[in-house]
């Protein structure tokens, strides 16, 4: 061999070696000691285990096709060779169920758990210090020692495949990437009102029906028009029970339990397009397209026996497929209006002696967890399940927030956390300029690496009731199994590493350093994935009426470029290094450069304006909403305007009117106030109908200066950011007191006549 094929081989393998000491493992692990030398899998290599143990045969079986894939090498099972890659199970209570101890040397590689579970964990972080396709290079592991457990029980990813159909093939590649990161649990979520996508052989028509659509894929989801009598329903499809059976076998090779989500008593338009009978008006309709909900029934009839009989019938047979201990019933988000309307739902209420409509929705929830039960399961559904009462032995998954789950806790009942922000990974993680269309908000990969499942309200008792995480995927939006998995990864490695690795060792650094082997990773099997969030986090500070701004990157050696006369940033701009002050009102545009370029199609920006009330305390009369807080009370006067992203930035009120009061700490002359709010059609967020400004100068008596009506159309589907403003005469003021006064829904809007949001921002006193 000449020296430059020499060279060229030791820069191959050399790079691998290196890496690996450093460790490339995702979630990192409890602890990991290098030790010296490499171990290399080769044909002198056998595996060696109790062949007589079923568990350890199928652990060796998993294990020897995933070499076989990478490798090509057939390993033997229990001869004598030069090398040996050991399974044995230990009682290391320390370990529980899914730890492992993972014991490499030049010589022998040695995987010892209490159970299967954590003999599969040990193998999952080995193959991540292997090439992951068959290339013929040398499978070489550095010699280490590792010992391995889990810091939560559920750590969970979902799928909804009701709005997107997604083929078995799929289903089983997003399993398999599951498993990879050690998570443990498949929420497939196979009902909702656009499909029904398990066969229920009782029930033909649920999936021959139910399962198909009129095709508006080319349309954004609110806007797609409902099918016509006539039109072909071609778009959609479902599993037969065979092929679940098929996807639950190869999930349980990885130690992945599927829990199927079967969605009552709302989102079940698709089950109501089958069987009419099973909605309160029995009117029949075709099966819904996307989010325009006009006239059709959603709901399953509350105060109807036979919709029960129907449900324990279908229950029965995903029991029968699914060996899952908990069944999801969704729960989420029912539209009480027809229970209202109907004369059995009615009826339902006063014989059973309820007092509304959220109580029969919970008894609807507790005679149905009475049913799985009795077959030895149990009920999970979304925290909406706690309305009008929780069923005993129900487990909450909260999504609305962490209010649901702590809510649970303090119940004694077993929670899943998955708040909307961050771990809804349909929301945008980067840009959003650039970015595929996503359903709105920002959920960065740095905002899901530093979650916490475990609220600061629980006590230690009440935190041993949360079982884990859980990220979601709803697919109103991601139509390709490229475009989910882009939305998955690298978000899906973050909260991996937040459910499985302890809290004190997680280290944003480390993590986004082996990140880049798993980004390798991804480019060798051609998976689609997020290269990382190129936008500037610009965060403000406003303290005792001064205002500065720190500047971040989430981008592992990223450099921040910023000015502040709101011209386009540079690398020849100002270099960031410290916090900047904010003197006057100004913008702020910033930039990653990364290896000297500028990455990111559009820089981030941020207005700031100085007034008379920075800093300022502000008293609300109607509480803020604990969804939308923005950066704690004080928002209204932190010199911060509101920008088109909705979850940043804004103070949210529903329902009551946004009355918020200021101190000045002193008289002061004033000679005009402004209040910012912002509309967005499609999150029911609409301007005030009017905004009323008042002063006092003893916080008691007030005088009402003006009020200002709103000029913004209901219709207005775009994004709006108006600024009520008022300017007068100089007044002496010491206090101002603010009222938006909230609307409802209009007309033809999903939510039409129910309580909007408002959305204010900054109050400017001048």
């Amino acid at each position: 061999m000449n020296s430059k094929k020499m060279a060229l081989l030791l820069l191959l393998i050399i790079p691998t070696i290196l890496s690996a000491q450093k460790s490339v493992i995702i979630p990192q692990p409890v602890s990991v000691q290098f030790t010296t030398g490499n171990c290399v899998i080769d044909k002198n290599t056998a595996l060696k285990f109790n062949k007589t143990d079923i568990a350890l045969q199928e652990a060796a079986v998993f294990f020897k096709s995933v070499i076989n894939t990478i490798s090509g090498i057939e390993l033997p099972n229990n001869v004598v060779k030069n090398k040996s890659i050991e399974f044995k199970f230990i009682n290391n209570a320390e370990l529980g169920d899914e730890g492992y101890l993972l014991h490499i040397t030049p010589t022998s590689i040695q995987i010892a758990a209490n159970k299967k579970a954590g003999l599969i964990y040990g193998m999952q972080s080995l193959f991540q210090t292997l090439p992951v396709i068959q290339t013929n290079a040398a499978l070489i592991i550095p010699c280490m020692e590792i010992k391995d457990y889990p810091r939560f029980k559920w750590r969970g990813m979902h799928l909804d495949v009701s709005r997107h159909f997604f083929g078995p093939q799929f289903v089983k590649e997003y399993i398999n990437l599951l498993a990879s990161y050690k998570m443990n649990i498949f929420h497939w979520h196979l009902v909702d009102d656009t499909g029904w996508r398990i066969e229920i052989k009782k029930y033909p028509l649920l999936a021959q029906v139910g399962a198909w659509r009129v095709d508006e894929t080319d349309k954004v989801w609110g806007d797609r028009p409902q099918a016509k009598q006539g039109e072909a329903p071609t778009y959609g499809g479902y599993y037969t029970q065979e092929q679940i059976k098929d996807i639950i076998k190869y999930a349980a090779e990885r130690n992945v339990t599927i829990v199927p989500e079967i969605e009552m008593p709302g989102h079940v338009a698709s089950a109501i397009a089958a069987y009419p009978a099973l909605s309160c008006t029995q009117v029949p309709q075709l099966p819904l397209t996307g989010g325009d909900y006009t006239g059709m029934s959603s709901n399953y009839c509350a105060g109807n026996d036979s919709v029960f009989l129907f449900l324990q019938n279908v229950l029965t047979e995903v029991i029968n497929l699914f060996p899952s201990k908990y069944i999801h019933i969704g729960g989420d988000e029912v539209d009480k209006a027809p229970w209202h309307k109907c004369a059995k739902c009615q009826a339902r209420i006063k014989r059973e002696g309820l007092k509304n409509e959220d109580e029969l929705q919970s008894y609807f929830i507790r005679r149905i967890e009475k049913f799985i039960v009795n077959k030895h399961r149990q009920t999970i559904g979304w925290d909406e399940i706690l309305e009008g009462g929780l069923a005993p032995e129900a487990t909450v998954m909260s999504w609305r927030g962490e209010a649901g789950g702590i809510q649970a806790a303090k119940m004694n009942h077993n929670v899943v956390m998955t708040p909307g922000n961050p771990l809804y990974f349909d929301q945008y993680q980067a840009g959003p300029e650039g970015e595929p269309t996503a359903i709105g908000g920002m959920s960065t990969l740095k905002k899901v690496y530093d979650y916490d499942p475990i609220p600061k309200e629980l006590n230690e008792t009440e935190a041993k009731y949360v079982l884990g995480a859980q990220a979601n995927l709803w697919a109103e939006y991601i139509t390709t199994p490229q475009h989910a998995t882009y939305m998955v990864l690298p978000r899906m490695l973050a909260l991996a590493e937040d459910v499985w690795s302890p809290k004190q060792s997680k280290n944003w650094q480390s993590f986004n350093e082996r990140l880049q082997h798993q980004f390798k990773g991804f480019e060798q099997r051609g998976l689609n994935f997020c290269y990382g969030n190129f936008t500037v986090d610009i965060k403000p500070v406003s303290e005792n009426g001064k205002l500065s701004v720190t500047l971040f990157t989430e981008i592992l050696n990223g450099k921040i470029y910023y000015t502040t006369d709101g011209s386009l940033p540079t690398t020849e701009s100002l270099k960031y290094a410290a916090s900047i002050p904010v003197s006057a009102s100004t913008v702020i545009k910033a930039v990653t450069v990364l290896n000297g370029k500028v990455m990111g199609l559009k820089p981030a920006e941020q207005s700031f304006v100085m007034h008379k009330a920075i800093g300022k305390n502000v008293i609300y009369t109607n509480p803020v909403s604990k969804y939308y807080m923005a950066d704690g009370p004080n928002s209204l006067t932190d010199g911060v305007r509101g920008t088109y992203a909705v979850g940043k930035f804004w103070h949210g009120f529903s329902e009551e009117d946004m009355i918020a009061t200021i101190d000045l700490g002193e008289e002061k002359n004033v000679t005009s106030i402004s209040l910012g709010c912002l509309q967005h059609y499609k999150d029911w967020i609409f301007m005030p109908s009017a905004v009323k400004y008042e002063i006092s100068l003893d916080g008691k008596t007030f005088t009402i200066l003006q009020t200002i009506n709103n000029t913004v159309s209901v219709e207005d589907r775009n994004s709006v950011i108006k600024d009520f403003t008022a300017t007068f005469a100089g007044q002496n003021a010491k206090f101002i007191r603010v009222t938006a006064t909230n609307t409802v829904c209009p007309k033809g809007h999903p939510g039409e006549g129910k309580p909007s949001w408002i959305f204010a921002d900054e109050i400017i006193v001048n």
